[in-house]
């Protein structure tokens, strides 16, 4: 193993066999408990990740808005470049559309991409460039795209930096935090909680600052507050590399091959992940076309003041963050008595959280007005199951990944998620002929059917990942479930 450093004050860089776990580790670093019983370098992490969420979160809560009220307008639409081709092109794929399923299916493509280029995001942190530099990149490209959205003409070039921007941020980022942790430690999960705190006060913070800004000030001033966000949080990161694990570049070798242990755990770790489609294609909603619909269906009048749509998304990052907290004091209560679910049974009663809020909603959505107070029970319910989703689903990944190919599990772990995207934008199209009450239930079918698979099938799965694991370990006994 050579160690060289980069010469541009980054970080070092360590050029070695990325089969070797322990290189994945600084000496010690595993041991850290500075941050919260927990290494300084998730502080620093979970830092960027507010702001990276900040920005991605305040695009999420003006894109439909923005589009629906002021881009797609005849006035302005003819202007913006590329966009008539744009609309022949989906309407070639997909069918006729009107301005409100454009927009729609605009957001699940964006919101789907941004999660599909890690996959060449995570090559170029494993293999090219290593992660610091990549993730700067990546920062740097979704700053470019939140200013570009000044810009109405500019409008598919923005969507196209962020998408590629994003690609480089998101997994590699995530995929240090494993870096930080023993194999057997099982602050892991935890730490995924934390990191899902840090999002949810990013999530907390967009609506208030940028969705008032875009909706009171104009939506260009929303996007550009995006952008300095994402320029903060790569200050955060930049500050705290010498907290996390060093860069591990294979350069000028092939990746070393799978063992068939690995090869199981990978495929093992995949099914797990496939839930997710119709987790994130339900859940989205909640930021897209929901927020259409509560631009007229809910009465946000609180006096003589009538709440901007976009501030109930404050509100959801605030739950969020609630939810992780009690969930992590029930799991760790439930772990002193030996009664922790495991992570799969964790994100199936995930699923069924989601369904429930959808069935609520689906019932409110009845009615002649919805209550403010009804729409935020939706958002309780529905923001106390991401505790119960991604954590579990990440730590599953930072355990049961073989180190050489870990960027790109949490890669395809983002994938699934796209395609979760995808699906939702292309079933905004249903949204006007169904109507708010039906397209809601319809949606609360999906993660139903998803907690029913997996609680049914949470112990082959393990069973199989657990085997995997020993035999790659060299060791043997019962499998944990």
């Amino acid at each position: 193993m050579a160690t060289t450093g980069t010469g541009d004050g980054l970080a070092d860089e360590t050029i070695a066999d990325p089969a070797d776990p322990a290189a994945a580790l600084n000496a010690g670093l595993h041991l850290d408990k500075a941050f919260f019983g927990h290494p300084r370098g998730l502080g620093f992490l979970a830092g960027t990740e507010l702001w990276e969420r900040f920005s991605f979160y305040a695009m999420q809560s003006l894109l439909m808005l923005y589009m629906t009220k002021q881009l797609l307008l005849p006035a302005n639409a003819g202007q913006v470049v590329g966009l008539a081709t744009y609309r022949s092109l989906l309407e070639g794929l997909f069918g006729p559309m009107t301005d409100l399923a454009l927009a729609a299916q605009t957001f699940g493509l964006y919101s789907g991409l941004i999660l599909v280029t890690p996959l060449i995001g995570a090559w170029l942190g494993d293999r090219v460039l290593g992660r610091v530099k990549t993730i700067t990149i990546g920062a740097l490209l979704m700053s470019a795209g939140h200013l570009t959205m000044a810009s109405e003409q500019a409008f598919l070039l923005a969507l196209l930096l962020l998408i590629l921007g994003g690609g480089c941020f998101i997994g590699n980022l995530a995929a240090q935090i494993g870096g930080l942790y023993a194999a057997e430690d099982t602050r892991r999960t935890r730490a995924f909680g934390i990191y899902l705190m840090a999002l949810n006060v990013g999530a907390f913070m967009a609506p208030l600052v940028a969705g008032t800004m875009g909706e009171k000030l104009g939506f260009h001033w929303g996007f550009g507050a995006a952008g300095v966000g994402m320029l903060i949080g790569l200050g955060t990161y930049l500050l705290g590399r010498r907290h996390m694990p060093p860069d591990m570049i294979a350069r000028g070798q092939k990746p070393p091959k799978l063992t068939r242990a690995q090869w199981i755990s990978v495929a093992a770790v995949i099914a797990t992940l496939v839930p997710r489609v119709l987790l994130f294609g339900a859940a989205q909603q909640a930021y897209g076309i929901m927020v259409i619909w509560a631009d007229t269906a809910v009465n946000r009048k609180i006096g003589g003041f009538e709440m901007p749509v976009t501030w109930i998304l404050t509100a959801d990052g605030i739950l969020t963050i609630i939810g992780v907290l009690l969930a992590n004091r029930l799991w760790d209560r439930q772990a002193k008595r030996g009664r922790e679910p495991n992570d799969v049974v964790k994100i199936g009663l995930g699923g069924a959280s989601i369904a429930t809020a959808f069935v609520i909603v689906g019932l409110l959505a009845a009615l002649p007005q919805t209550p403010i107070i009804g729409w935020l029970a939706f958002y309780l319910v529905l923001d106390f199951s991401y505790a119960w989703m991604d954590p579990p689903s990440k730590a599953i990944i930072g355990r049961y990944s073989p180190p050489s190919v870990s960027g790109m599990m949490f890669a395809f772990s983002s994938l699934f998620g796209a395609f979760g995207f995808f699906l939702l934008g292309y079933l905004g199209r249903f949204y006007e002929p169904l109507g708010p009450s039906r397209y809601f239930l319809l949606t609360a079918a999906m993660p139903a059917v998803t907690a029913v698979l997996l609680l049914v099938f949470s112990r082959p799965i393990l069973h199989v990942l657990g085997a995997a694991e020993r035999e790659a370990a060299g060791k043997a006994g019962p499998a944990e479930v």
